[in-house]
């Protein structure tokens, strides 16, 4: 009898100790005798369907009561729906969410700081178009009890949002940062839908043509602040993001991240330059150039008196093209453009491997791509005027197109840019040395504002020498840890490929 007291105390004992360490998620979510419930606990009731609110089908709570994020003066919240935002009481910093609630042409009487008691009985919770919303209430169900309350900012990346989206659905959140994609040309305007990529995957950025602010012109990067909402499921979740005033915008200079950088040129090889000049890449994705054709361009101020009217594409001694459409390499391989000699300095010099070559043109009797460049000995300048060398995504590239990446050395002089009218020059794209906007003031052109003769590699590598530029870059989000330098490698005509392609090449980080 005494044995079997002992095991039904010990027992007992044991359910007690499971009892009291079983966490809070496990229990029915109870409440206060205040009756509010959380945005935390009550996205927690929703399982998928539509669920009518009242206090038995959320564990006895009959209101809600949270700070209202969303705005509508602007013109650009989403139709009919105020975001508010709250916490657990008591609750720690993660577990603030959020909730829509859909309130017709009356959700423009509230603006963000306005602290609101819901009554949450006759509401439905359901998704519409993707969004997790509180449809069926009237505005009578709605006390506001102060203004200008302090909102908290949350600050995610794409990757986070899309992995826990119920965590920052409606609430408002800044992504910093972050760049368009594709990097836009000055005169595009916020109006529409826009892609936004922070390095960690892409969200969609919506503005209305009605908005106060949907003609302005947008910059190409900065730090953004809205409100998110998320639609579709699993690998077909998107990222809605919604600014509420231009003021939720703070331009940041970032550099494009390129699937491609310049990473090194030769442009005075032993013996004749025609043939054997040419440009090493670093490739930081991997690239099928027959699925994702790209353009390099070369240019040439060496006695130049006019200005590059048509930019990169002005042809003839100024400019010339390559198109790059075969061929494949992968993140972190070198790879090269140039002429059909293919070696490594000069015609009596070691070869190139054929498998890292995706252009060579033989440009002392072929002239550029699509016409663009004359026949020439001398690609790349060695002396002289400020000489430049450019990649693009594509082809098709126009004056207008922007560079993924974009190089300047050389000499104090050259006619690059003109102030016009028209404006016209060679443009460039945020890089380690340039950035497209002062301000808020545009200036895309090499020469212009800024970006002015000293953002090049001052001077020209040694004769027989290898351009090496160092610097290390962020492949996965873009932009330069550290900037690239130039040194000078000077090279034999049994130098090996490792002489170019170790030692101070730009070199891959993952941030």
């Amino acid at each position: 009898m005494k044995n079997k007291f002992k095991y039904f105390s010990t027992l007992i004992l044991i359910i007690a100790i499971y009892t009291g360490c079983k966490r809070e998620s496990d229990f029915p979510y109870k409440f206060s005798e205040s009756g509010f419930i959380s945005n935390f606990d009550l996205r927690r009731y929703y399982k998928g369907s539509e669920l009518s609110l009242n206090p038995d089908a959320i564990g006895g709570a009959v209101a809600i009561r949270g700070v209202v994020v969303s705005d509508f003066r602007s013109g650009n919240s989403a139709p009919g729906l105020i975001a508010l935002q709250n916490s657990r009481i008591n609750g720690t910093a993660d577990s603030l969410r959020g909730i829509s609630f859909n309130l017709g042409a009356a959700a423009a009487n509230f603006v963000p700081g306005d602290s609101l008691h819901i009554k949450l009985e006759g509401g439905l919770l359901k998704r519409v178009d993707g969004i997790l919303q509180i449809t069926g209430l009237s505005v009578s169900a709605i006390t506001k009890v102060a203004s200008n309350r302090i909102i908290k900012l949350q600050a995610a990346n794409t990757s986070a949002i899309l992995a826990n989206p119920d965590r920052y659905e409606s609430t408002l959140v800044a992504i910093n940062n972050a760049v368009y994609d594709p990097e836009p040309a000055s005169d595009v305007v916020y109006s529409g839908d826009k892609k936004l990529n922070d390095g960690f995957g892409v969200a969609t950025i919506r503005t209305s043509s009605s908005a106060s602010f949907a003609n302005t012109a947008i910059q190409p990067s900065g730090n953004f602040t809205g409100i998110v909402y998320v639609t579709g499921n699993g690998d077909s979740k998107k990222i809605e993001y919604r600014m509420r005033t231009i003021q939720d915008f703070f331009y940041v200079p970032m550099p494009k991240l390129s699937p491609a950088i310049i990473s090194g040129f030769l442009a005075d090889p032993n013996g004749t330059d025609g043939n054997y000049e040419y440009i090493q890449f670093l490739a930081t994705k991997d690239i099928d150039f027959s699925v994702t054709p790209f353009s390099v361009y070369t240019n040439n101020n060496a006695g130049a008196t006019t200005f590059p009217i048509l930019g990169w594409n002005t042809g003839g001694v100024r400019t010339y093209k390559f198109n790059l459409t075969s061929g494949s390499v992968k993140k972190g391989e070198f790879f090269y453009v140039g002429g059909a000699g293919q070696r490594i300095n000069g015609s009596a010099s070691t070869v190139i491997p054929a498998s890292k070559w995706i252009s060579s043109v033989d440009y002392t009797v072929l002239p550029g791509a699509d016409g663009v460049g004359a026949i020439t000995g001398n690609l790349l300048a060695n002396s002289g005027n400020v000489a430049g060398i450019a990649i693009f995504e594509g082809t098709n590239v126009t004056p207008n197109t922007i560079p993924l990446d974009v190089i300047f050395y050389g000499g104090a002089n050259g006619s690059f840019y003109t102030a016009g009218p028209p404006e016209a020059g060679l443009r460039i794209t945020i890089t380690d040395k340039f950035a497209t906007y002062a301000g808020k003031v545009p200036q895309e052109y090499y020469g212009k504002g800024t970006n002015d003769i000293s953002k090049r590699f001052a001077g020209f590598p040694t004769a027989v020498s290898f351009a090496k530029l160092g610097g290390i870059y962020k492949a996965t989000k873009g932009g330069w840890e550290a900037v690239r330098t130039m040194t000078s490698v000077v090279l034999t005509n049994t130098s090996v490929l490792s002489a170019i392609e170790t030692g101070g090449i730009t070199t891959l980080i993952d941030k």
